[in-house]
């Protein structure tokens, strides 16, 4: 998904955050992927593009992108965090554990399971991207 189909500027500013050079850089290298990303694939992307930029930069600015929502986060099977630009609506992943396959399914699916959390828990769900590990079919068969 690209980040401009989400109006990140005017969400930035209603929370009373600027629209800064480096916001928008690193915005721009989580898009180019075009898929999850990683820390180390961003900083690569952003130091083609502005070399003095350096990692922790990258680090506080998606930390920072993934708190307001602009950017979301998923854990890949061997535990390193990937980014990839917030999509509306939500969605979430099914990654096979042996293979690292990931599936993306639509974010409607999960949503009977947290309106029943919310009503049996009274626990309001705030997630809008969720990765579910397990094994495909195809990693079941060959066991």
């Amino acid at each position: 998904m690209s980040h401009h189909t989400l109006n990140y500027q005017a969400l930035l500013r209603e929370q009373g955050y600027r629209v800064t050079p480096q916001r928008e850089l690193i915005l721009d290298c989580v898009c180019a992927a075009g898929r999850h990303t990683t820390l180390d694939e961003i900083h690569a992307r952003a130091r083609r593009k502005a070399p003095g930029v350096s990692l922790a930069t990258v680090y506080r600015t998606l930390k920072f992108m993934a708190r307001i929502g602009v950017v979301v986060t998923a854990e890949t099977p061997d535990h390193r965090t990937t980014y990839e630009i917030a999509s509306r609506p939500a969605h979430h992943h099914l990654v096979c554990r042996a293979c690292g396959q990931s599936v993306q399914i639509d974010g409607d699916v999960l949503r009977p399971a947290f309106a029943q959390l919310e009503r049996d828990q009274q626990f309001k769900v705030g997630v809008n991207h969720l990765t579910i590990f397990g094994l495909c079919k195809e990693c079941q068969d060959a066991q």
